[in-house]
C-alpha cells in the first residue's frame, strides 16, 4: 500500500511537472489512474506540504517553487556545481559552444550544470534536468561505453532505442548500430555524434571518472549546431574536453555524494 502511494505521488509530480499551464482534478485523476477522490485528497497533501499549489478554490493544480527549492539546496551542500563551474566555463570559453555537466542518477544521467561559450548565431541552451537519451546522444555514448553491455543495452531498451521522426537521421537504429559506436568511444577515449539527437546538431562528451573504482560518474559535453561543429572541429577540441573531463574527475575526491556513488561499473 505504501509502495503504491508514493508511486502515485511521484506520477503527480511528473505530471505536474510537464504541465506549465496547470492541470485540472480530473485530468490529474485521469493520467494518474486515480479515482477524482483519491487524486483530490493526494493533492491536498501535496498543497499541505507545499509542493504543489492551486489557483483559487475548484482552479488548476500547479507543481510549486518547494520542489526546486529542495533540489537547489541539495545540488548546493553535494557541491558539485560549484566546484564544477570554472572547468566548465573554461572549456565553454575555448569551444564558444554550450558546455554541460552530466551526473549518472542510477539508470539514468541528468545534466545538473553548463556553461554557454556561444554568445550570437544558432545558440544551443536546452533546459537543466532533463534526463539524455543515451541511444543518441554523445553523452550517453560516453557512459554506455564503460559499463557491461548488457546493462547498457538494457538502459537503452528502457528509454527506446529509436523513436521516428524524434531524434536525427544518424541517431543508431539497432542494437548493432549502437554497439559500434561505443566500441569506437572506446578506441578515442570520447564521443562525438552528428546530426544524431537532432538535425543540425552535434556533440561530443568524455566520461567522469570515479578517482578511486574509475566507474562513471557522469560526462562532460560539448554541442551546438554542425554548420559550426563538425567532425573535424570535434576531434580538434577533443584534447580540451579530456582535460576538462579530467579535471572534474579529480575534484570528484572533495564530493562525498560523487565518492559514495555506486553506478554500473565497467564490465
Amino acid at each position: 500500500m505504501a509502495g503504491g502511494l508514493v508511486d502515485k505521488t511521484f506520477t503527480v509530480i511528473k505530471l505536474l511537472s510537464e504541465a506549465p499551464d496547470g492541470m485540472t482534478l480530473a485530468e490529474v485523476a485521469e493520467l494518474s489512474e486515480m479515482p477524482k477522490s483519491a487524486a483530490h485528497r493526494l493533492l491536498g497533501e501535496l498543497i499541505r506540504l507545499q509542493l504543489v499549489r492551486q489557483a483559487g478554490a475548484g482552479g488548476s493544480y500547479f507543481l510549486s517553487m518547494g520542489l526546486l527549492s529542495i533540489a537547489f539546496q541539495h545540488l548546493a551542500r553535494i557541491g558539485v556545481v560549484d566546484a564544477s563551474m570554472p572547468i566548465l566555463e573554461k572549456l565553454a570559453k575555448s569551444t564558444g559552444e554550450l558546455v554541460r555537466l552530466g551526473i549518472v542518477d542510477s539508470d539514468r544521467q541528468v545534466w545538473v550544470a553548463k556553461a554557454q561559450g556561444a554568445k550570437s548565431g544558432l545558440i544551443y541552451d536546452p533546459q537543466m534536468g532533463d534526463v539524455a537519451h543515451l541511444s543518441c546522444m554523445a553523452s550517453g555514448h560516453a557512459w554506455l561505453a564503460y559499463i557491461d553491455q548488457n546493462a547498457a543495452m538494457k538502459l537503452v531498451g528502457a528509454q527506446g532505442l529509436y523513436l521516428p521522426g524524434k531524434f536525427g537521421p544518424n541517431a543508431p537504429r539497432t542494437y548493432q548500430q549502437l554497439l559500434d559506436r561505443l566500441e569506437k568511444v572506446r578506441l578515442l577515449g570520447y564521443a562525438i555524434v552528428i546530426d544524431s539527437s537532432a538535425p543540425g546538431m552535434s556533440a561530443i562528451a568524455a566520461p567522469v571518472f570515479h578517482p578511486i573504482n574509475r566507474s562513471v560518474v557522469g560526462t562532460v559535453s560539448v554541442g551546438g549546431p554542425t554548420s559550426r561543429l563538425d567532425e573535424g572541429k570535434l576531434h580538434k577540441i577533443a584534447p580540451d574536453v579530456i582535460a576538462a573531463s579530467a579535471g572534474l574527475s579529480d575534484f570528484c575526491a572533495a564530493s562525498p555524494y560523487l565518492m559514495s556513488a555506486n553506478p554500473h561499473l565497467p564490465g
